[in-house]
């Protein structure tokens, strides 16, 4: 009897070898062959799961998403039931700062995705829907603070919130800034939105 094959299953080892080739050696190397080699298959495998580098980039995102979504997930259900809005911004928007070898390889992912969007629109549309939906919930967040803040001004606090948690994280991977320094001046910009009438 043939060997049930769970197409999903593969599809998502073949994008973890993806994975795997942008985090070691960049973007610039992602091929269909170096992904093939990666993961232990044929080409000839990969190309029948993905018909295109760029099939193949947009899983790995929507992958890449998808763990992230789970850990962040699992930091806030870790905070107990009624945690302070400082706490929650500081966990969510924490994620997108790396603590350590496993959190950094992901951020230097998300850094190639981001390149990667910057010409791609197909990309950059998946990315933006992503974007726009987490401001939409930061700016809940700030908004139940109990600030007296008009939607549109929360908006535009979670958007500055959002680029600059992304923009530390950046200096944690590219730069060197310690990691400690980078998460309390995020704390600090937090706690300047939350309390602003």
């Amino acid at each position: 009897m043939p060997k049930r094959v769970d197409h999903e299953e593969r599809r998502a080892h073949i994008a973890s070898a993806l994975l795997r080739v942008i985090s070691r050696d960049g973007l610039e190397a992602v091929s269909l062959r170096h992904v093939a080699s990666e993961a232990g298959v044929t080409v000839g495998m990969v190309q029948h799961y993905f018909a295109s580098k760029a099939e193949m980039m947009h899983f790995a995102m929507r992958t890449v998403s998808a763990r992230y979504e789970e850990r962040v997930t699992a930091r806030l259900a870790a905070l107990g039931e009624h945690p302070s809005p400082q706490r929650v911004l500081e966990t969510l928007l924490g994620m997108l700062i790396p603590e350590g070898d496993s959190e950094g390889a992901d951020g230097q992912v998300g850094l190639a995705f981001q390149a990667y969007a910057a010409s791609h629109a197909e990309a950059a549309l998946s990315l933006e829907e992503g974007n726009e939906a987490l401001r939409g919930h930061i700016a809940g967040i700030i908004r139940a603070a109990g600030n007296e803040v008009d939607p549109g001004a929360a908006h535009a606090a979670g958007t500055g919130l959002l680029a600059a948690a992304e923009g530390l994280g950046v200096h944690v991977l590219s730069s060197g800034l310690p990691e400690r320094e980078a998460r309390e001046s995020l704390a600090h910009l937090i706690s300047l939105v939350l309390t602003e009438r």
